[in-house]
């Protein structure tokens, strides 16, 4: 069998070693240190903001902002519908009340026109949110502008969950700058192939596969601001709420969510390429794009409007009346040992979410969310994908139709 093209995996650009080299050399083995320190201003630079705190996750960092906005028990938080539950879960942590909000077709991010809807019928039930949490699918940015619009004349703050953004913009401005918040994550996560299509290709054996965000720190996040009290909570918090004592003293519960030298030291390197892995991810989108134009069947997921997107994964939709559906391509491109997946399923259709209040795009029918879950492929969108791999991808897919 070929070499298996990945859907994402880890790109490493040489200088990490001697980031982590150094971090063994110096015996900084442990949270916090050196490499910590000039992560959290590189990267602060990088994206302009005043500051930022290096976490262990993008989940660690999402739950710090919610925290640090004071989301409490029987709070109501306003979320993107089309997400990972990462984005979510973090307000049930704090005894929150996720509700959740539709995508838009133009950006496949949350609707505005669902949002105003929420935010007048929360009104009229005698609810006030205080917080939403905006996503920025697949490296496409909401239409920040007009949420934030929204947002403000009911004084609800934003969190930016650019957790799939990084190094993409929105008018010029980096993603994750636009709330009070913004996260970022470098998490590699572990996916489980179709079982069926593994017991076809080996008996009975179930492979774990690994897929990464744009640059990856084996495992990290980050929490970014332009407000330093929110920044230096985040990081008083993740360290175990430790009071500035010379013995262990803590007045409230804290968190081991901190960043470790080592992992912060691969950071350093990865941000160094991150402006050439978002050319790479472009260049496979627009591949993509040009060799299925004539498919009338396939549209490339839509890019918001004044926005430059990183493209961490390439997404097609395919029409309602295609003869070929996400899994006719899933099972084709897999039995060529090539990795592809469906789109994110709607926090509002998983079963622990299902009584949570959602609102919809649409005035009736499915959700514009369910709709895209539905006619969603996220194809193979690996860096180290050479231009060969790329047509062997696009063959497959185009003998389907």
């Amino acid at each position: 069998m070929r070499e298996r093209i990945f859907l994402a995996s880890p790109h490493m650009g040489g200088l990490e070693r001697e980031f982590v080299k150094e971090a063994f050399d110096t015996n900084w083995i442990a949270p916090l240190g050196p490499n910590v320190n000039e992560f959290e201003k590189e990267l602060s630079e990088y994206v302009g903001v005043k500051s930022a705190a290096a976490l262990s996750s993008g989940t660690s960092a999402i739950h710090l902002a919610v925290k640090l906005l004071g989301i409490t028990k029987g709070d109501y938080v306003l979320c993107s519908a089309l997400t990972f539950c990462a984005s979510c879960n973090p307000i049930v942590y704090e005894g929150g009340i996720p509700v959740f909000i539709d995508s838009e077709p133009e950006s496949f991010n949350m609707s505005p026109k669902a949002l105003k809807k929420a935010l007048e019928d929360l009104k009229v039930k005698g609810i006030t949110p205080k917080v939403a949490i905006v996503v920025n699918l697949y490296g496409n940015s909401a239409n920040i502008e007009a949420i934030k619009e929204l947002c403000d004349s009911y004084n609800v703050k934003i969190i930016e969950d650019a957790a799939e953004s990084l190094g993409s913009t929105y008018k010029g401005k980096m993603s994750g700058t636009f709330g009070d918040i913004g996260i970022y994550s470098f998490k590699e996560f572990s996916k489980v192939i179709n079982k069926k299509l593994i017991l076809k290709i080996i008996s009975n054996l179930l492979e774990s596969l690994n897929g990464n965000k744009i640059i990856t720190t084996s495992g990290g996040g980050a929490l970014v601001s332009n407000n330093d009290e929110y920044v230096k909570k985040a990081r008083f918090l993740s360290t175990q709420a430790k009071e500035a004592m010379p013995y262990y003293e803590h007045k409230g519960i804290g968190y081991n969510y901190r960043m470790s030298n080592v992992v912060a030291g691969i950071g350093r390197g990865q941000l160094r390429v991150l402006d050439r892995r978002v050319k790479e991810k472009n260049h496979i989108f627009k591949t993509y794009k040009e060799a299925f134009k004539e498919i009338d069947d396939i549209k490339m997921m839509p890019i918001t409007e004044g926005c430059t997107s990183n493209q961490w994964l390439s997404v097609i939709t395919l029409k309602e009346e295609s003869k070929v559906k996400p899994t006719d391509i899933i099972e084709a491109l897999e039995k060529e040992n090539i990795e592809s997946r469906r789109i994110w399923k709607p926090m509002n259709l998983q079963p622990i979410y299902k009584d949570n209040m959602f609102y919809s795009h649409n005035e009736s029918g499915i959700s514009v969310g369910e709709d895209i879950f539905n006619r969603g492929v996220c194809l193979p969108s690996d860096t180290k994908m050479t231009n060969d791999d790329l047509k062997r991808v696009i063959e497959i897919i185009k003998n389907l139709f």
